[in-house]
């Protein structure tokens, strides 16, 4: 059986994915979890530490997929793979990648959320490097943040917006892009 916190933790996800950050209350979560009220101020005493707690739980969640999608043995192995992470978050995680782009928001004034959204980056950039070494990417770290940025475009785009976008085309191309020295140097410079 679910514990509060994770009940609690469920239930801000999917507040965040379809209501934004003003739908994420203490009281909206314990309706919404079917916990009894004050359930969820007992556990995280502040919108602090509800926005933390989230944010760890995320980075928890989507931590396998992440740690075990990057064995690339070719540029077009890691495009598949990033591929495959991108659908998996637009698809059986949607709720959790919709719930970042709000919490990227409020990140931007919220130190607290800002360090915890950080690092789960952090983790998404440790598993991405390796392969872009290994296959001899000319800028690794220069890389990482591309890939990084394309994905979290694409995230806007689609989560966003509502927008229709061949995301795999997209993907592609920044994996091309990476692995072609003279665009990626000229990128850096």
């Amino acid at each position: 059986m679910a514990t509060t916190r994770d009940r609690a933790i469920t239930a801000s996800v999917d507040l965040l994915a379809s209501g934004g950050i003003r739908a994420l209350t203490h009281l909206r979560v314990d309706k919404a979890a079917g916990l009894p009220r004050g359930s969820t101020s007992n556990v995280f005493r502040t919108r602090g530490a509800l926005l933390r707690g989230v944010c760890e739980h995320m980075v928890a969640g989507e931590r396998p997929e992440i740690d075990t999608g990057f064995a690339a043995a070719t540029p077009e192995e890691l495009t598949e793979s990033l591929i495959a992470l991108y659908r998996f978050m637009t698809g059986p995680s949607r709720s959790r990648t919709a719930a970042r782009l709000a919490l990227i928001v409020e990140g931007g004034h919220d130190e607290a959320v800002r360090a915890a959204l950080a690092t789960g980056r952090v983790g998404v950039e440790r598993a991405i490097l390796p392969p872009l070494v290994t296959l001899g990417a000319p800028d690794p770290l220069l890389a990482v943040q591309l890939i990084a940025t394309c994905f979290e475009g694409l995230f806007l785009h689609e989560i966003g917006r509502h927008g229709s976008v061949d995301a795999d085309a997209v993907i592609a191309a920044t994996v091309r892009t990476i692995f072609s020295p003279a665009r990626l140097t000229e990128a850096s410079t």
